[in-house]
């Protein structure tokens, strides 16, 4: 689908279809003969995603007028104009509305507006649909505009970054909608550096022979059960010249499949866990943009990519490995597997220099049970990283709530036989399984992130379809971008 700018008058837009906002309790006064009859039929009132179809709109050239209920004006974020913009594509396309333009008017034409309407777009547009053989009646969007009569400085640069970013997202959806049998740790990697190659990035695969002389014994252990062999995929962006000392690091947990080891899981729903590569999809989206946009701080990313498999050499419950920082770690459950791969990889992100980390990764099931499918649960060592995560989520409408790291919980994770047990029993779980993190990021200002509850999405919402959701792209690339020493 392109995607385009126009500054002209937009009753001169020629297009299937032109999407006016109207807010709750107030009638569009640009387009009052237009929408005479629907707001006097008390059929049009305003509430988010009500969406109102009218055809032949006198005086625009546009063939029908799609009036998108935006809910209260001073609630109207970029983040809900982003899922408008979403809501009214899918609603149209739905209909064979080939062309879409979006009316951007009334205080709404900002640059992150621009933005917000165009990675809306082009992100309810994605469908998960590469593996239908009968796409007889699928429907299809050619062009979508971005409609701010007027205009002004910047916006086509907004644009730009709206593409970039939306595109990103996409591509981490994609990742994560490929079935285990085709998405390997080895494909993953191939995929990202295809993608680095592509956009200019450099790009380091690890085998597991490097990684036994390097002492990745956590990350090591977990690929033990399955014939796929690991993979630690390490992407580079240098800033032509960089603006203090500050080096991002993203780290993202690439599980490409867990079975959940010997500690098996239930047969229901087994099938979603080929999500478990989100966080890791989510860097490597993340790095695609970035690549484009060119933050002034260097960002590296480390994605440990490995099969949870019960193999008939898989670790079992009582192993005891070796991370790469030395410490040693009592195995108690193999289904706790990203907590180890992250270990080795979050200490060999400070080796490469990375003042800052993040991780991302679908860790816990706790998770869910404590914030749902809404927020995404941040833990953290250091307030002012912490916060750096939170403005940069606030910006991009990702919702995260910090959640404890008290020290107290720590008890939980001791072992009798080694430095610490992998998992500290279900009391508190997202927090000790942070707090086992926390031990491999020492005195790194570092942020996780357990997206467990959000990386997925269940159900079809107005603005997006089932399946991946892409969550964190649009927050580190705020992160880096924004970055301020």
């Amino acid at each position: 689908m392109q995607i385009h700018l126009d500054q002209g008058p937009v009753e001169a837009l020629e297009c299937d279809a032109l999407v006016v906002l109207t807010f709750d309790g107030k009638t569009n006064d640009r387009f009052k003969d237009a929408l005479s009859d629907v707001y006097a039929s008390g059929e049009v009132t305003g509430k988010m995603f009500e969406l109102t179809l009218v055809h032949h709109p006198a005086g625009v050239k546009a063939k029908r007028l799609l009036v998108a209920g935006a809910g209260p004006r001073d609630k109207f974020t970029p983040a809900e104009l982003r899922r408008m913009a979403g809501a009214a594509l899918r609603h149209l396309k739905a209909k064979s509305m080939r062309s879409i333009a979006m009316l951007l008017d009334s205080g709404l034409t900002g640059a992150e507006h621009v933005s917000a309407a165009a990675e809306g777009a082009l992100l309810g547009d994605y469908e998960p649909d590469r593996y239908k053989s009968d796409k007889k009646d699928v429907k299809t969007v050619d062009r979508f505009t971005v409609s701010v009569p007027g205009g002004g400085a910047g916006l086509d640069a907004a644009l730009a970054r709206g593409r970039a970013v939306a595109e990103a997202q996409n591509l981490t959806r994609e990742l994560v909608t490929e079935p285990a049998n085709k998405l390997t740790p080895t494909y993953l990697a191939e995929s990202a550096r295809q993608m680095a190659v592509a956009q200019g990035l450099e790009c380091e695969v690890l085998d597991r022979d490097r990684m036994q002389q390097l002492g990745m014994g956590s990350l090591l252990g977990v690929a033990m059960g399955s014939a796929e062999p690991p993979a630690l995929i390490v992407l580079r962006y240098r800033p032509a010249k960089s603006n203090g000392a500050a080096h991002l690091g993203l780290v993202g947990k690439g599980v490409t499949f867990d079975t959940g080891g010997i500690s098996i899981k239930p047969a229901d729903g087994m099938e979603k866990m080929k999500y478990d590569m989100a966080g890791g999809a989510a860097m490597i989206g993340a790095m695609r943009a970035l690549a484009q946009l060119k933050p002034a701080i260097p960002v590296t990313a480390v994605i440990p990519a490995v099969e949870n498999m019960p193999g008939s050499r898989a670790q079992r419950p009582g192993d005891i490995v070796t991370a790469l920082s030395g410490k040693t770690i009592e195995v108690i459950n193999t289904d706790a597997e990203g907590r180890l791969i992250l270990a080795d990889a979050l200490t060999y992100a400070r080796r490469l220099g990375c003042t800052h980390l993040v991780d991302a990764a679908t860790l816990t099931g706790s998770i869910v049970v404590a914030l749902g499918n809404i927020n995404v649960g941040l833990f953290s060592n250091d307030d002012r990283m912490a916060e750096r995560v939170l403005e940069a989520s606030r910006l991009a409408g990702e919702k995260m709530w910090r959640m404890p790291l008290d020290d107290d919980y720590k008890e939980q994770l001791k072992s009798a036989f080694a430095d610490l047990a992998n998992v500290g029993g279900r009391p508190g779980g997202a927090i000790t399984a942070s707090l086992f993190l926390r031990e491999f990021a020492e005195q790194t200002p570092w942020v996780h992130l357990d997206i467990a509850g959000t990386a997925w999405l269940d159900d079809a919402k107005p603005y997006m379809a089932k399946g991946p959701s892409g969550i964190g792209v649009r927050t580190f690339v705020n992160l880096a971008m924004n970055w301020r020493d």
